[in-house]
Parts: C-alpha cells; sequence; structure tokens
C-alpha cells in the first residue's frame, strides 16, 4: 500500500482530516517534542494543507503558504511524519510533495522556512541554505533557510 498525497484548502478538509491534522500536530510538536506553544495561531486558513495519508490515516502533513503570507517568500510549515512510519523515510516525499506545490499552486520558487537546527542537512538535500544565524523558537533552536 502506497501513501496517498492532497492538498487541500482550509475550508476543504473534512472534520475527520482536520482532526487528524491537528492530533499529529499535537503529538509531535507538543508531546514528542516537550513544547508547549499555541500550535492553532491562525495561519491554517491562509494555507495550503498537504496531507499524506496512509491505510486511512494522515501520517505526513505541511503547510504550504504563498509569498506575503508568513514570509515574504513562500513559505512551508508545520513538516511532520507520525513517528509511527518514520521508517518509510515519506519525509523527503513529504518535502518534493510541498515544494512542488508551492510551484503548482502558487507559480513561485523562492521558498523560506524556519526549520529546527537538527533538521538542517535534511532540508539542504533539498537545496535550503542557511540565512540567519541560529535562535530559539518556542525554546527549540532553529534557523531560517531559503530556497531559489
Amino acid at each position: 500500500m502506497a501513501i496517498i498525497w492532497k492538498i487541500k484548502h482550509f475550508e476543504a478538509l473534512s472534520v475527520n482530516e482536520l482532526y487528524q491534522v491537528l492530533q499529529l500536530r499535537s503529538k509531535v510538536f507538543v508531546v514528542e517534542q516537550n513544547c508547549v506553544y499555541q500550535d492553532i495561531d491562525g495561519k491554517d486558513e491562509k494555507a495550503l494543507h498537504l496531507l499524506g495519508e496512509y491505510d486511512g490515516k494522515i501520517v505526513a502533513y505541511s503547510r504550504l503558504f504563498k509569498s506575503g503570507d508568513y514570509f515574504e517568500n513562500a513559505s512551508i510549515g508545520r513538516v511532520v511524519i507520525d513517528p509511527d512510519y518514520r521508517d518509510k523515510k515519506w519525509g523527503h516525499d513529504l518535502m518534493r510533495k510541498a515544494i512542488a506545490g508551492i510551484a503548482d499552486y502558487f507559480n513561485e520558487t523562492k521558498i523560506t522556512i524556519s526549520a529546527q537546527l537538527y533538521l538542517q542537512k535534511f532540508y539542504e538535500s533539498h537545496q535550503f541554505v542557511q540565512t540567519s544565524k541560529m535562535y530559539l523558537e518556542d525554546d527549540i533552536p532553529h534557523i531560517e533557510m531559503k530556497r531559489d
């Protein structure tokens, strides 16, 4: 069985999809990373939502923003793979789909991200380059990275 990829506007998400997305984001960004922060940040309504579904469950996810909605350039955020499925190596597929989604939906190639520092090499493998010094975001080391 393969992963099924979908890109949806906020209004097109079903209640079940939205619940699964918020559950996955909380599972990883709040519980696994032991970080209390406001995940529901008022930006979901502006974003396109990239969903990776496997066996009826959302196991991969990211938000896509057009330029000006998050950063000056288009942006990818909330990049997450369910810990139970990380052995499948779908993170690279997720990033390729996200980059393609930015190009297809927004006709943009310049992308800015706020990357967790420990994932720098992962993002560099997708042609992102560090463009800032390390900074803390919700007490987690991050760097800004850009892709032209």
